[in-house]
């Protein structure tokens, strides 16, 4: 089970709009509150096109056990910073927290290797959840079952495997 961490990225599934607050579903023990306000350009006239079962990327801001996890989409200029709703057509999977921190480390082998294979838009939660878009359906199958697999496989039998597939 996921323990929020301020400041952590992560990625939550909208499960119910209260008033001026969306739920979501982080993974932990209880959802996240979300402000409508919390995204970037956001007003009281401007609300962000949020609805149910959406995918966010966003930051927490409040995590503490006395106090309901709370998330932004924006950093403290206001910017949305890659954070937001995801696009709809990708594949959400969940992987450890040991991968993800492999995958968020600088000079990540892995997304380089990837991404010589095929463009795809990635984003890594540190609640253990990944979402991932090639341009095709079965090209990003194969990125997830890759991303999956890493965890397991030594940097040779990585490069192998990617081998394969690029057909070399």
């Amino acid at each position: 089970q996921h323990v929020p961490v301020k400041g952590d990225h992560v990625i939550g599934i909208v499960t119910a709009k209260a008033g001026d607050v969306f739920r979501l579903d982080v993974g932990g023990s209880e959802p996240a509150s979300l402000s409508y306000l919390a995204f970037e350009g956001a007003t009281k006239r401007n609300r962000p096109n949020v609805q149910v079962g959406d995918l966010i990327y966003g930051q927490f801001v409040v995590a503490n056990k006395d106090m309901e996890p709370e998330m932004v989409c924006i950093d403290s200029n206001g910017k949305s910073s890659g954070m937001g709703i995801i696009g709809q057509d990708g594949f959400l999977f969940k992987v450890s927290l040991g991968l993800i921190r492999k995958l968020l480390a600088p000079k990540c082998e892995i997304i380089q290797e990837l991404s010589q294979l095929y463009p795809f838009e990635l984003v890594l939660g540190m609640n253990g959840r990944i979402w991932v878009k090639a341009k095709t359906v079965q090209q990003t199958l194969i990125v997830v079952n890759i991303l999956e697999a890493c965890e397991y496989m030594t940097a040779e039998q990585r490069k192998q495997a990617l081998a394969k597939l690029s057909g070399n």
